[in-house]
């Protein structure tokens, strides 16, 4: 059913509800626009009700589990930790409603307009919203496009939701299996297989590829391995999943790898192998927006499509799929929208992935400034030298490292893997972002004693002159893997 023959008016239309579409949404509104936002299931997306949210929740309770569960090592006796499955699923959702309700009392206090449906371009001008109530007809002057990303499949392997799972059915289990295959360690298969074995699951992780987290810093890798083997998590680098055979009990998960063809028959299979950018069928041919090779939105500096009325954000452009890269390419789009000098240009993106020990980088690898021409000095500082490491209970797993430019000094990336890098990382960001010299790192004086202190003496060591470890030599050193393992 059609309501009608009248069309809404719009300044702005926003398609997509998650962390690109609903800050854009707010932005362009806190500019003076009208703005009309379009969601067809959840206001805050993929990440605050199927992903960053509720994982981080879980990894939360996992990691307090095995706090408990160790805590005899500082004079804490306890009973063993069970596990309220039921009760911990919850808990993880009132957090995530919580959120949800705050995302619209914000859209509402900012004069935005929500309409709940599946929106459809009809035109460079107009849309469509299929609803509950019928067809809504809108004609805006700017439209936002920020539908996300979705879960990939793999070929001839798909999903049912019970036995052969992806992300959001992990985060919503009804029971726990006892052993798990978890294809794909990336962030998404760090973080569930680390949350489900320290709940009690005997994980086996598959990676494709021959090294762990290759986009990372070559110090990384060695730390979070030897960790996994911590955790009695067995990780197999260089698998080629084959095919997976599941019956109402079971999977068999076929893989070869460069010496063997092997199989693994376990209760569940997470496939996290990646997302793809929800750029299909909704129109987008129809109005002339270009997709690149991959099926991602292209788009220029100022986040306009080659239609330049409108504009696109977040996991449907290509980069990195991360919400705060969306949320900071909306707010782009919005000020563009409304006539303001925004642009998305040189901005350093920070990663940041929840396994134990935590990892999070900004800028540049060692062998990224390589391959660009730039010489660097770097600095390494153990986490465990540092003394708020050891009173706050941790093993002292990890380093910070800062590399600069040789030449300039410059601050061209920070490499954190241990407690806490999810937070310590904000340091970084700004560093990078700003130019900042490395010396402005150690001339600032980081409270004591604090988990910061690490960037400080990473950064003196770059002159070789951190105070709390010894290390005679040459200046700026790198470690090898057998001393990455030993941190």
């Amino acid at each position: 059913m059609v309501m009608g023959d009248f069309a809404q008016g719009t300044q702005v239309a926003v398609i997509g509800g998650g962390t690109g579409g609903y800050v854009a949404a707010i932005r362009a509104a806190q500019l003076g626009l009208e703005v009309t936002l379009i969601e067809k299931t959840a206001l805050g997306g993929v990440c605050l009700n199927w992903g960053c949210i509720p994982s981080k929740a879980l990894i939360h309770v996992a990691s307090l589990k095995k706090q408990i569960e160790e805590a005899g090592a500082i004079g804490l006796v306890t009973a063993p930790p069970k596990v309220d499955l039921a009760a911990v699923i919850r808990w993880k959702d009132t957090i995530v409603d919580k959120l949800r309700k705050g995302i619209e009392s914000l859209l509402a206090g900012n004069g935005v307009t929500v309409v709940q449906g599946v929106a459809h371009l009809t035109g460079p001008a107009s849309l469509s919203v299929e609803t509950d109530k019928g067809v809504h007809r809108f004609e805006f002057e700017h439209a936002i496009l920020a539908t996300g990303s979705t879960a990939a499949e793999l070929p001839g392997m798909p999903r049912d939701g019970r036995i052969v799972i992806d992300s959001t059915d992990a985060l919503q289990p009804k029971s726990l299996p006892d052993q798990l295959a978890v294809i794909g360690a990336g962030a998404v298969g760090l973080e569930l297989g680390i949350v489900y074995a320290k709940l009690g699951t005997q994980v086996t992780i598959l990676e494709g590829a021959p090294r762990l987290l290759p986009m990372l810093d070559r110090q990384i890798p060695p730390v979070i391995e030897k960790s996994l083997k911590r955790m009695n998590i067995e990780l197999v680098l260089g698998a080629s999943v084959k095919s997976i055979d599941s019956t109402d009990r079971v999977a068999t998960v076929r893989y070869t790898t460069p010496d063997d063809e092997k199989r693994l028959e376990v209760d569940r299979v997470l496939v996290a192998v990646g997302r793809r950018p929800n750029t299909a069928d909704f129109g987008l041919e129809k109005v002339g927006v270009k997709l690149d090779k991959r099926g991602f939105v292209e788009v220029n500096k100022r986040m306009e499509t080659s239609v330049r009325n409108i504009f696109a954000v977040g996991d449907m452009v290509a980069g990195p799929m991360l919400a705060h890269r969306a949320s900071y390419q909306g707010k782009i789009a919005a000020e563009v929208i409304a006539g303001q000098p925004a642009a998305y240009e040189a901005v350093e993106v920070p990663l940041v992935i929840f396994s134990d020990p935590e990892i999070a980088m900004v800028g540049l690898t060692e062998e990224q400034a390589a391959e660009q021409g730039i010489k660097v000095r770097t600095g390494v500082f153990p986490f465990k030298a540092l003394g708020r490491t050891l009173t706050l209970g941790e093993e002292g797993v990890g380093f910070s490292k800062v590399v600069a430019d040789e030449e300039t000094g410059r601050v061209v990336g920070v490499h954190i893997v241990g407690p806490s890098a999810s937070d310590l990382i904000a340091e970084g960001c700004l560093a990078v972002a700003s130019a900042a010299h490395y010396e402005d790192l150690t001339l600032t004086m980081h409270a004591h004693p604090t988990l910061p202190e690490s960037i400080e003496e990473a950064a003196e060591q770059i002159e070789h002159h951190a105070i709390h470890i010894f290390s005679p030599g040459k200046k700026g050193p790198s470690l090898s893997r057998r001393e990455s393992e030993e941190l």
